[in-house]
């Protein structure tokens, strides 16, 4: 079995695949602080809440934008499932052709969303990855990934605001009935849920602009689902995109 995770700077999704099956998955907090024995006791009661052993765990897969827990995390791998991690970096990497100025730059998170997008939806496609940030993600005809935008996301500009402006106050990101809000809590939640909205559908009709093409337009990502049913540019949403790119950058390395 293959253990898989993708490691952001809000969240950590982990997966576990039988081949190309994924048998479970989970959403965890990313916490910078975790001794590599934590994570490992953490992953082990994990994999028994779905009665898998950690004895199964033939092999492990990284994708990693926080770099101070990737020693951390090899040191989990070698002492709790006895393997050498594999971690997908951007410049070494063969999955998918980085057709950028600089391959060396991207993050991990990006190909491996952009690799399984390609794989289950077939280029051209765009990759729209909303957590701690807002991550455009573009894919030409040929295949490769040519790049895209990278913006604030929806729970970092909130919390940025929040931080600045002395009478708001924290309220749920939930989509409001209507964009014209009625009280604070309401104004805060439509400026956000239907402002991403609309920077959303902006990029994606930008982006297609300047491909020339159609591409399909796939989200992903913890905070997807808020704006899945709002934002007239999404076509897909999928949360397990990462965990599947992952899988299969893995699986093309060997």
């Amino acid at each position: 079995m293959l253990l898989v995770a993708d490691v952001g700077n809000t969240n950590t999704k982990i997966g576990v695949y039988d081949g190309p099956r994924l048998l479970a998955s989970w959403r965890i907090i990313s916490r910078r602080e975790q001794t590599a024995d934590e994570y490992g006791l953490f992953m082990k009661a994990l994999l028994g809440t779905r009665d898998i052993p950690a004895s199964r765990i033939q092999a492990v897969a990284i994708a990693n934008v926080v770099p101070p827990v990737q020693q951390t995390l090899e040191w989990m791998c070698e002492n709790y499932f006895g393997v050498t991690p594999f971690t997908v970096e951007g410049a070494r990497q063969t999955a998918i052709v980085l057709n950028v100025d600089y391959p060396q730059e991207v993050g991990a998170d990006r190909i491996v969303t952009a690799v399984a997008a390609v794989a289950i939806y077939r280029p051209p496609v765009i990759v729209v990855d909303l957590g701690t940030a807002t991550k455009f993600n573009c894919v030409n005809t040929a295949g490769e990934f040519i790049g895209g935008a990278i913006a604030p996301g929806i729970r970092t500009s909130a919390d940025a605001l929040l931080s600045r402006a002395a009478r708001l106050f924290n309220v749920e990101l939930v989509r409001p009935k209507e964009t014209i809000g009625r009280n604070t809590a309401t104004n805060i939640q439509s400026g956000f849920v239907y402002g991403f909205v609309a920077l959303v559908d902006g990029m994606v009709e930008r982006l297609r602009a300047e491909m020339g093409v159609s591409p399909t337009v796939v989200a992903t990502g913890g905070l997807a689902p808020l704006i899945r049913d709002t934002a007239r540019t999404i076509q897909h949403v999928n949360g397990e995109l990462a965990l599947e790119g992952l899988r299969l950058v893995y699986e093309r390395s060997r």
